[in-house]
């Protein structure tokens, strides 16, 4: 198996230590100073071997997203998408990746069945490599189909191989911090096959940092982004949504047709890391805010009966650098008349699971149908539910159906062509 490769800088080196695992695992030899800074000057450009978390059936777009940005070959999977790139192209999957919750970047992948297996193969990474005494770290941790059952056993067994191995080289440890730690560090334990990587994303890049306030049942930003991207909408129509809410859908699709990142306004985790390069995503940034465009009047709509929903919107489509550019109304569902003859319309309606709630949105249901039917002509409709029961209510036969995840909420984004 191939080594992973460290994420390095230049400083000073430990003793020897007692390696306890296979040799897949990277452990620097010892060398002057001078030749540190130079084998971790040329690490700068080696491959990093990534996986970017992804809402479950968002994978082929995330790696479509990927490839946009230059990274070629990247693997959709069950859950996230496996690519290889370098410091430059970590640093632009952070910033401009719409559908991905984090990237994780893999330190180490060994046999584990055992505390003693999981302990030796954390411990054998050079992690004074990554973290000096002075810094925070939190261990997260999601197992599956293992010998280990309990992910906080597992966190915290990280946790002490980690801190003992940079006590044993620097004399002192870190400190734990769960809120807001300088390093985040991720265990993947799957069929006694343990993952560790670091977390480059910090907070779940969902946290766009334009909404200041959440309302009731919000959709996830990442969601939405992989709604608006499903249906292929590219900035060229017009896109509506009549039952916005705080303006989620709306103002994710407003960020692509801007140019504008979704990781913009925000911090993220491999900016605390010691080998941060700040000259490198300064230029990113600025190449990045260079291709941002003004959206014309009427591109971009959202519509909702309720006012304070309204007020949210607003804010959160002002705080994304979007002040001016979405256009909001108050109007129930069933006063939505898009202008144009073409365009996309997007509605996420309420799912109805709690007791008692599905009778009472038959008629919501029913209502989106008609809208759709009489009032978008020459349009192309698009429907999130988590419930297809309700879905028949619409009365519409849908041309094509999507499978995605709201959290663990298996739903359908319906598409329905509009004559």
């Amino acid at each position: 198996m191939d080594k992973p490769n460290h994420i390095l800088r230049p400083g000073k080196r430990p003793g020897t230590y007692k390696k306890h695992v296979t040799e897949h695992i990277y452990e620097p030899p010892a060398a002057s100073n001078s030749e540190v800074a130079r084998v971790a000057a040329k690490q700068q450009n080696l491959p990093l071997n990534c996986f970017a978390a992804v809402p479950r059936g968002a994978e082929e777009l995330a790696a479509a997203e990927l490839a946009a940005l230059g990274i070629q070959d990247a693997k959709p999977g069950k859950g996230g998408v496996a690519f290889v790139t370098d410091r430059a192209g970590l640093y632009r999957a952070n910033l401009w990746l719409r559908t991905a919750s984090r990237v994780l970047v893999q330190l180490a992948l060994f046999p584990c069945s055992s505390p003693a297996e999981l302990y030796a193969g954390a411990y054998a990474i050079a992690w004074q490599e990554l973290i000096t005494p002075d810094m925070t770290l939190a261990v997260d941790c999601s197992l599956r189909d293992s010998a280990l059952t309990h992910s906080g056993f597992v966190a915290l067994k990280t946790k002490d191989a980690i801190v003992d191995r940079i006590r044993e080289s620097c004399g002192s440890r870190p400190n734990v911090d769960t809120a807001a730690p300088d390093v985040r560090i991720n265990v993947h334990l799957h069929k006694n096959i343990c993952t560790i990587s670091l977390d480059s994303s910090g907070d779940s890049l969902d946290r766009r940092g334009y909404r200041l306030e959440r309302n009731e049942a919000p959709l996830r930003e990442t969601l939405a982004a992989a709604v608006v991207a499903l249906t292929g909408w590219d900035g060229t129509i017009p896109l509506a949504d009549p039952m916005c809410g705080s303006g989620t859908i709306p103002v994710e699709a407003a960020l692509v047709a801007a140019q504008i990142p979704p990781g913009l306004q925000r911090q993220f985790g491999f900016q605390h890391w010691l080998d941060f390069d700040s000259g490198l995503w300064a230029d990113i940034c600025a190449e990045a805010e260079a291709g941002i465009r003004r959206l014309p009047v009427g591109l971009v709509t959202g519509y909702d009966l309720d006012n304070k929903a309204l007020l949210l919107a607003g804010r959160n489509c002002s705080k994304a650098g979007l002040e001016g550019q979405i256009h909001f109304f108050h109007a129930a569902l069933q006063e939505f008349s898009p202008e144009g003859d073409t365009g996309v319309v997007i509605i996420n309606p309420p799912y109805g699971k709690r007791l008692g709630e599905e009778e009472d949105l038959r008629e919501l249901y029913c209502q989106i149908g008609d809208v759709m039917k009489k009032q978008c002509r020459g349009w192309t409709g698009y429907v999130l539910t988590g419930n297809l029961e309700l879905a028949k209510y619409i009365g519409l036969k849908a041309s094509r159906r999507y499978v995605l995840f709201n959290g663990a909420i298996e739903c359908r984004l319906l598409k329905y062509d509009l004559y």
